[in-house]
């Protein structure tokens, strides 16, 4: 799968995930038109976002939203009455859209290798998609009260726990050969990882999504596959 063709596949624009957003929790917001509303909360969204990566959520003031966003310090309070709950809105719709869209993509019955590098793919793909929202999520943990920090944490971990629950069928299968899965599931995680926070470093080189994507998967695969059942490479 391309990264074209999974764009092509899945839509999670801001747009997108704020629409949902706004029809899974209608009654908590004063204004009903729902396309208004939708308008509004993508300008916050896109606004808390572009901030965070200039200054941090917490250096962020709601002046500074109000001035990024063109809507008045009034209209900010007709969607959320607290920075706190702003950042816990921006945490929900992240982590349910990836969520949804993982458990989508990877699906199941497929042969277990190709699961894997569906995950690898679909996590990088969206990462790609949604860049401002994945940066967010790991730059601003450490600035975080528990609460908050703690919906991270396990936001990550949940990202995680898609590639550890495919690399132990895989063992049980006899399909890899791993002694230790949660820390093999910690580094493909902090591979991915990689490809979101230093996205300078691979544009200087010219290294595309598609072809970081597939040397993950070349470097796992190296790893951990029986080599009694190893398969094609990657295409």
């Amino acid at each position: 799968m391309t990264f074209k063709d999974f764009s092509k596949r899945v839509m999670v624009t801001v747009e997108d995930l704020c629409r949902d957003f706004y029809r899974e929790n209608r009654s908590q917001f004063r204004i009903k038109k729902e396309d208004t509303a939708v308008k509004n909360l993508a300008a916050i969204v896109n606004a808390t976002l572009k901030l965070s990566f200039k200054k941090g959520f917490d250096a962020m003031s709601l002046r500074d939203l109000s001035g990024q966003s063109g809507l008045s310090m009034g209209a900010l309070y007709t969607y959320f009455s607290s920075k706190d709950e702003l950042l816990g809105m921006i945490q929900r719709q992240g982590q349910i859209a990836v969520e949804r869209i993982l458990t989508e993509y990877i699906g199941s019955g497929k042969e277990i290798r190709e699961k894997l590098r569906d995950a690898i793919r679909a996590h990088l793909y969206l990462s790609e998609m949604m860049k401002g929202w994945f940066y967010f999520f790991f730059m601003e943990t450490k600035n975080l009260n528990e609460k908050y920090r703690n919906i991270s944490v396990k936001s990550e971990l949940m990202t995680e726990r898609f590639i550890t629950d495919i690399l132990e069928e895989g063992v049980k299968s006899g399909t890899f050969v791993l002694d230790n899965v949660p820390l093999m599931g910690s580094i493909i995680k902090a591979m991915m990882q990689d490809w979101y926070l230093k996205q300078w470093k691979y544009a200087q080189r010219n290294i595309s999504v598609e072809e970081y994507a597939k040397f993950v998967i070349r470097v796992v695969e190296s790893y951990i596959i029986n080599n009694q059942q190893a398969g094609s490479a990657p295409q």
